[in-house]
């Protein structure tokens, strides 16, 4: 099945734009060329999906969608640094990211790799910097991103992503690289939201936890579409994980089994939005698309 990009993405999209034009660095000056390397990567599309599960949370707690504008471009902002910093040839060494040459092919590794960390820093620097939230939540939501990114999140998996390359990886060492890898921010995505949205504590909580369980889906069916998908499709090299004997669901448990996995998880996540009635149901929509897409 090949979703269009649902409702729930469009309908996000033009706040997410807006929140992200007004943290990108002003044109012109000596620090013209870093800024077009940062520019290049978080101008170039993509689903916009984290961005978009923090403001969907932050409506489902009952806060409103503009509360949730600066994390969601912090969000979006570590994300790219993330995609610029995975291309590099000492990572995942790809010359193509979103259907267009990565950045380090376009830059330099040495630009790209300042980009990406300029990415990285601005991301605390929005969120510390909205003052139409109070100051104690802004600390909890910066706290909570760094941790979702840091060696404990996002960081961390990579690291042990790299090191199961070199060894034999079963099935809860797997699932511990992708819910560090991209759970954590995906998690954080919807905490974020919720606090944003001044969200009671358990129910930023209940979706901090859908948010990491959407993102163990997303990284299974990332695992599947490199077995399926074409680097046309994908918009970038296809078959890169089996080729480097990269741990994967596929490799572990099959293609089907694979499957199986990922409808667990899928309604694992489901039930955890039932207590949020209607005011859940973009969040919904949005984890029927993780699981149904096809790039």
């Amino acid at each position: 099945m090949n979703p269009a990009a649902p409702p729930v993405l469009e309908r996000y999209r033009p706040a997410v734009e807006r929140a992200l034009l007004r943290v990108v660095p002003a044109p012109g000056g000596p620090l013209q060329r870093v800024h077009d390397a940062m520019a290049y990567s978080l101008e170039a599309g993509g689903k916009r999906l984290r961005p978009t599960l923090c403001l969907a949370t932050c409506e489902a707690v009952g806060g409103a969608p503009e509360q949730g504008e600066s994390a969601a471009a912090a969000l979006e902002l570590i994300h790219t640094y993330s995609l610029i910093h995975d291309d590099l040839p000492c990572m995942d060494d790809d010359d193509l990211r979103r259907g267009r040459a990565t950045n380090h092919r376009v830059f330099g590794e040495a630009l790209a790799v300042l980009a990406g960390d300029a990415l990285l820093t601005r991301a605390f620097e929005v969120l510390a910097e909205d003052t139409r939230l109070p100051a104690e939540i802004r600390v909890e939501m910066v706290t909570a991103l760094a941790r979702a990114a840091g060696s404990l999140g996002m960081v961390g998996g990579q690291a042990l992503d790299l090191a199961a390359e070199e060894t034999a990886v079963e099935l809860s060492g797997l699932r511990e690289i992708h819910s560090r890898k991209t759970g954590a921010l995906f998690g954080a995505s919807c905490r974020l939201g919720a606090l944003a949205g001044r969200g009671p504590a358990d129910a930023v909580t209940d979706l901090a936890a859908f948010g990491e369980r959407i993102g163990l889906a997303f990284q299974i069916v990332d695992d599947l579409l490199d077995e399926t998908a074409s680097a046309e499709v994908l918009g970038k090299a296809a078959g890169k994980d089996r080729d480097r004997g990269k741990a994967t669901y596929p490799s572990l448990l099959g293609m089907e089994e694979s499957r199986r996995h990922l409808d667990q998880v899928f309604e694992d996540a489901q039930r955890m939005l039932v207590r949020f009635g209607s005011r859940a149901e973009p969040l919904a929509e949005l984890a029927r698309f993780v699981v149904e897409r096809s790039s």
